[in-house]
């Protein structure tokens, strides 16, 4: 019969509840200061125990997660509930919010370079924006603008 674990090696435990991909992972985000209990950061080598209050710093937010049950073996993404308890305040997850509600300009991730009628768009969208009196770039004028040299430039070399 397996007995019961009095404490647990955190890093082996944020790996164990599928807070971190990796142990090795979960290591290195204590060793940067990312892990902490009760206000002090913690070393990978640091045990928790059942009710402790562990906080997970992912910027913007800092997650806190109060510990049910330990255990050194990764689990089922089905079990974590019984192992742990997620007890972020919710000023932090209104911060989150508020991250993905910023990102409205950016492109998705993924969707490639802009094609040349969104290029296009986006210009007009930005002349627009900036002043309603500055003149818009033209085409032509837009290799040079973007790298930093005038076609007139050219000419003069010949």
């Amino acid at each position: 019969m397996k007995e019961e674990l009095k404490e647990v090696r955190v890093d082996k435990w944020l790996w164990a509840v599928r807070l971190f991909k990796t142990r090795s992972m979960a290591a290195d985000a204590c060793k940067k200061g990312r892990i902490a209990r009760n206000g002090s950061n913690l070393k990978p080598s640091h045990c928790v125990r059942v009710n402790d209050v562990v906080m997970v710093k992912r910027p913007p937010v800092t997650y806190s997660f109060k510990v049910l049950a330990l255990s050194e073996n990764r689990m089922g993404a089905k079990l974590v509930p019984e192992f742990m308890e997620n007890v972020t305040p919710a000023e932090q997850l209104e911060i989150l919010e508020m991250t993905k509600f910023s990102l409205n300009g950016k492109r998705d991730r993924g969707t490639g370079r802009p094609t040349k009628r969104e290029r296009r768009q986006l210009m007009e969208y930005i002349a627009d924006d900036e002043a309603p009196d500055a003149p818009a770039i033209a085409d032509e004028d837009l290799p040079g603008f973007i790298f930093g040299y005038d076609s007139d430039d050219e000419e003069e070399d010949d």
